[in-house]
């Protein structure tokens, strides 16, 4: 539990960092269009933080936290999360500075941020199914 209260405080401070960001650097390059910026903060504190509160909730009575299958989703999602932030920074930060990208780089970027969806998709279904293992298989049926 304290493991799972650490992760959520973490992507907490995190999303607060990257709002603060996202509000002094347009501010500071006086950018007022839209920016992928203004997502970093909103999916650290949904996807992070309330996520694993939420989490916290799950565990408090049952054997969500011994599951292999829940070992599994919080290496998976702690990599693929703070993956995507930074894809979500880094596009941000080429939109507000106008920088003309390759299409290579264009295409890394998004190929990076691809990547990081489609492991907190795979994250999620892991997390589902451990959760179902624990709540739904185990209880005897009446």
């Amino acid at each position: 539990m304290k493991k799972l209260w650490r992760i959520s405080f973490i992507y907490l401070l995190a999303g607060i960092a990257s709002g603060v960001f996202y509000r002094e650097y347009t501010k500071y390059m006086a950018f007022d269009g839209r920016t992928t910026l203004a997502f970093t903060h909103v999916h650290l504190i949904v996807l992070g933080t309330l996520l694993f509160l939420v989490l916290m909730l799950f565990c408090k009575d049952s054997c969500l936290l011994q599951s292999r299958k829940f070992k599994v989703f919080l290496i998976l999602y702690n990599i693929a999360l703070p993956l995507m932030a930074a894809m979500l920074l880094v596009r941000g930060i080429t939109q507000v500075q106008a920088l003309p990208l390759s299409r290579g780089a264009d295409a890394a970027i998004s190929g990076t941020a691809g990547i990081s969806h489609i492991m907190i998709t795979a994250a999620l279904v892991i997390l589902m199914l451990a959760i179902k293992s624990c709540f739904v298989d185990s209880k005897p049926h009446s």
